[in-house]
């Protein structure tokens, strides 16, 4: 199956998709919710500012009368409070039952209800006394009405906000929801005290609201799906980078790590990755190569320590083979072929020896560290130096300092560099010079082996201190020099915490010079 082209529940597409689409779905029906909550708000309001505007255009003084006793001029009498046949909305002025001629005329066919009142709306009375009067019982909506506290905090609002108190919702006797407005039937103050509520019923306002809900319900459905089919493939070709990356992970293995992926893609998030996957790469390679280069090393240094074990070995082996001929009759020649095959052995024995000793070093070397002084080490050591330097010139220059090392493994480092040089000097006309130097405070201390010897070439200089490597074989056989001695050094300069470095030129001698850190400084384990 092409991972490209893969849109399963569990691909990046397919979840980014989906991701998308709800989070939008989520902010639209977040925007719904908000949409109706402030649009009922304001369509309940705007209502009830018009009802409001409609109460303060009424002739409330015509449906009331002078003295606001609405239920005594209407004839309201008794529990049922039935209106008597008088028309208390007439705009002439006149009362019930006072024309000039005739009998009483009404202009309503219900007697006692105000005529600029709708059909469609209910209109109340509530006295100061807390009695309440339907005034659109018969031709108009119930009205609702509302408790004595909720009546007195009503007029309270009034009274004190100039004549305005908020809308409120109540459900008349038929269970009809209604929006209610109020206001005083006189100045504040002033007035006769009672209240007049007018309402009407909130469902053409809630079937508006619906209506414009199901509009956005719609869009937004239809805007979902548009905006899903367009996102698919603006994200497939957004994810392009990403499928490179895949497919170039894919075709890495050990064999090919020198491969790099483009670090500039268009997009932050896959450039980083590419960056950060070919430093992988990178560290992967050098892994691989030191690992190659480990191994070369292990194959070399087991064939040159296989080819110096067999030299002196083959030797003894052929003296061996002499003396079991019984060739050998004359002591001389027998006592020279003992000294042949003692002098192998040493040379055996000296090599495996150092290979132990480079073993240990490799492996986290363990050192007894003392503070002790390098120049009192080099006196020490100085009969023994000038017994291997023979009628060769030497010279020393000792500063003293203190160091924290251990002495015994110093004086090997000192006995292998004086070695070194002996072997590369002429026997007569041969100077070395030892010193010791402490540049100033803080500076590590420098021990120098310096001679006067053929020098060593540039190119030889780069792999000097590698095991069992000799830039001139000839000659270091013939001391019976294996190459293990410098290397040796090294080793014990750098588990000091210390370095080791040489300086020649050609026909000008050379200078092996090591650094060990001050006494103030112990190297841990």
């Amino acid at each position: 199956m092409n991972r490209r082209r893969s849109f399963g529940p569990r691909s990046l597409r397919y979840q980014l998709l989906l991701r998308s689409i709800l989070l939008i779905a989520g902010i639209l029906i977040v925007i719904g919710v908000m949409q109706y909550v402030f649009m009922k708000e304001f369509l309940y309001r705007n209502k009830a500012e018009a009802l409001e505007a409609q109460l303060l255009t009424a002739p409330i003084n015509n449906v009331l009368g002078e003295s606001g006793d609405w239920q005594r001029r209407a004839g309201v009498t008794g529990a049922n409070k039935e209106p008597a046949a008088a028309n208390i909305g007439a705009q002439s002025g006149t009362r019930a039952g006072e024309s000039e001629s005739g009998p009483p005329k009404t202009s309503s066919p219900h007697p006692g209800r105000p005529r600029f009142f709708l059909s469609d709306a209910s209109l109340a009375y509530v006295g100061k006394d807390g009695q309440f009067s339907d005034l659109s019982a018969e031709d108009g909506l119930p009205s609702p009405r509302l408790s004595a506290a909720q009546y007195e905090s009503v007029r309270a609002s009034l009274e004190s906000n100039r004549g305005k108190a908020d809308y409120r919702l109540a459900a008349d006797t038929e269970g009809t929801e209604q929006l209610v407005v109020f206001r005083l039937d006189g100045p504040p103050g002033r007035g006769r005290g009672g209240i007049v509520q007018m309402g009407v019923r909130t469902a053409p306002l809630a079937d508006v609201i619906v209506q414009q809900l199901l509009i956005f319900a719609t869009l937004s459905t239809l805007a979902l799906a548009a905006g899903a089919a367009l996102f698919l493939p603006l994200l497939r070709r957004t994810l392009v980078p990403l499928s490179t990356v895949v497919e170039a992970v894919e075709k890495t293995d050990a064999g090919n790590l020198t491969e790099r992926l483009p670090g500039h893609q268009g997009q932050e998030e896959i450039d980083r990755l590419s960056v950060s996957f070919n430093g992988m790469l990178g560290r992967l390679d050098n892994a691989f190569e030191a690992e190659r280069a480990a191994k070369e090393r292990m194959r070399q240094f087991i064939a040159d320590a296989s080819h110096e074990l067999r030299t002196p070995l083959t030797s003894i082996h052929g003296f061996l083979e002499v003396l079991l001929r019984g060739t050998v009759t004359k002591p001389e020649q027998l006592r020279s072929a003992l000294g042949s095959m003692h002098a192998e052995s040493k040379r055996i024995n000296k090599l495996v020896e150092d290979l132990l000793l480079l073993a240990k070093l490799d492996q986290q070397p363990r050192l007894s560290l003392t503070r002790c002084s390098l120049s009192g080490l080099i006196r020490e050591m100085e009969p023994q130096l000038r017994l291997l330097a023979g009628e060769r010139d030497v010279r020393l220059e000792l500063e003293p300092t203190d160091i924290m090392a251990d002495a015994d493994k110093i004086k090997q480092v000192v006995l292998n560099l004086f070695h070194n040089t002996v072997q590369h000097t002429d026997a007569a006309a041969g100077a070395i010079r030892l010193s010791i130097r402490t540049p100033g405070a803080g500076w590590p201390t420098e021990l120098s082996v310096s001679d006067n010897g053929p020098g060593i070439t540039p190119e030889h200089q780069a792999r000097l201190f590698e095991r069992f490597y000799r830039s001139d074989s000839s000659r270091t056989r013939k001391y019976g020099g294996a190459g293990l001695g410098l290397a040796i050094s090294r080793s014990i300069a750098e588990a000091h915490g210390g370095s080791i470095e040489v300086a020649s030129e050609p026909g000008s001698g050379s200078t092996f010079t090591v650094k060990l850190p001050a006494a103030t400084y112990a190297p841990t384990d």
